[in-house]
């Protein structure tokens, strides 16, 4: 679950994290406000304006200005709200901004200059381990860091059993060429940052840039916070933050129905019972030609119902062009499935204007597929792998 920036800055601030201090808006007169506030709280004349949308680059696309008047915020504020805010991690058509952080400006003048560094905790899936990644290259993508000059990204893996070390935290503040104060403050910074990390059971957690101030605090300026779904249940709390407007609706309407549904951009809708299935179903829809227009695992319970429902999410994609249903009959008998899609297709009538191929094996295998071929409908059984991708490169030409 991605969340917006202003909520990922809470998120930190609520483990010790320090952050640049902002109010959400969601009009302008609510900016202006917001700035009025932030004046008399922090000091600050300047006010930064950022676009809240679940992407990155936002400044590329016109959705980070500054304003140095509270004229200008009304006026910056307003063209933000409601513009169609294209970045290179949004869709072609872009993502409509409903609301607008008003920050402080943090980049005041003072005994030294500001300097930005990036800094993200993931997990290094090849270790096992967390990781925090650096760099001293704040402000710039990181994918073009890593490209042009390597050898300024550093990593320091962290063993979930021991926590983060002292003397890590120390490492990665010397890394980035830090003494003094502003050194004192990166590994207190740093060490918060894990703990925020840890304690919320994230997945991501990538601020770029982390600002050293001319006085030499360290904070954050950005925070792109993704929490990992499957620990939701630790968190009750962390539901309130789900924005489903910047969430896929097929998705979203597929997680309130208990569906594990994907969104993808092929033209072969995939019907399955098991994760692994799955991902093995959709190789076989590559190898046949095809590219895999969703993830969709229907789970142990495939009856009329659920089989209808999972029908009509695939077909709201306009792209799809047949159907792969692939079932493994374990714990669910394979005729029970093959009743609930024969039932499935009669309700659902014209609705169905594509090929389905479907491919059962496992428990009572062998009266499924005598259901499905004597049902009349245009549905195509098959045994093998091989056999039901020769049937969906057939289907879709």
């Amino acid at each position: 679950m991605n969340l917006h920036e202003y909520q990922g800055k809470e998120l930190l601030a609520s483990y010790g994290v320090a952050i640049q201090r902002g109010i959400v808006a969601k009009t302008a007169d609510e900016a202006v406000e917001a700035a009025k506030e932030l004046t008399t709280t922090t000091g600050t004349s300047w006010h930064v304006i950022k676009a809240q949308i679940h992407a990155g680059g936002r400044g590329k696309g016109g959705g980070v200005k500054l304003a140095k008047s509270i004229d200008e915020v009304a006026s910056v504020a307003g063209t933000i709200l409601g513009m169609q805010l294209i970045t290179p991690q949004t869709p072609p058509e872009g993502k409509k901004v409903n609301q607008v952080l008003v920050a402080e400006d943090v980049y005041y003048p003072g005994a030294s200059e500001p300097s930005e560094f990036y800094i993200s905790v993931l997990l290094n899936r090849a270790t096992g381990k967390n990781m925090i990644m650096y760099s001293t290259e704040g402000g710039m993508d990181i994918e073009a860091v890593a490209e042009a000059t390597p050898h300024l990204i550093f990593t320091e893996e962290v063993d979930p059993a021991l926590g983060l070390l002292s003397f890590q935290a120390r490492k990665v503040a010397f890394n980035l060429g830090l003494s003094g104060m502003a050194f004192k403050e990166m590994t207190r910074f740093v060490t918060a940052l894990y703990n925020a990390f840890v304690g919320s059971d994230a997945s991501l957690f990538e601020i770029n840039p982390v600002l050293k101030t001319s006085d030499d605090k360290i904070i954050a300026v950005d925070a792109k916070v993704t929490l990992d779904d499957n620990s939701l249940f630790r968190h009750p709390d962390f539901e309130d933050l789900r924005d489903l407007s910047e969430e896929n609706p097929v998705e979203v309407e597929a997680r309130a129905v208990g569906l594990n549904y994907v969104d993808l951009d092929g033209n072969v809708g995939c019907m399955v019972n098991g994760a692994g299935l799955a991902m093995a179903t959709m190789d076989l829809i590559k190898q046949a030609g095809g590219e895999p227009a969703n993830f969709l695992d229907v789970g142990g319970t495939a009856d009329a119902a659920r089989v209808e429902t999972a029908f009509r999410l695939i077909l709201k994609d306009p792209n799809v062009k047949a159907i792969l249903i692939n079932i493994f009959g374990g714990i669910v008998r394979c005729d029970r499935v093959a009743q609930g899609i024969v039932d499935a297709y009669k309700n659902m009538g014209d609705a169905i204007q594509v090929p389905i191929i479907v491919r059962l094996q496992g428990t009572n295998a062998d009266i499924a597929k005598e259901l499905i071929d004597s049902s009349g409908l245009n549905v195509l059984s098959a045994v093998a792998f091989q056999e039901a991708a020769d049937k969906v490169q057939e289907a879709i030409g």
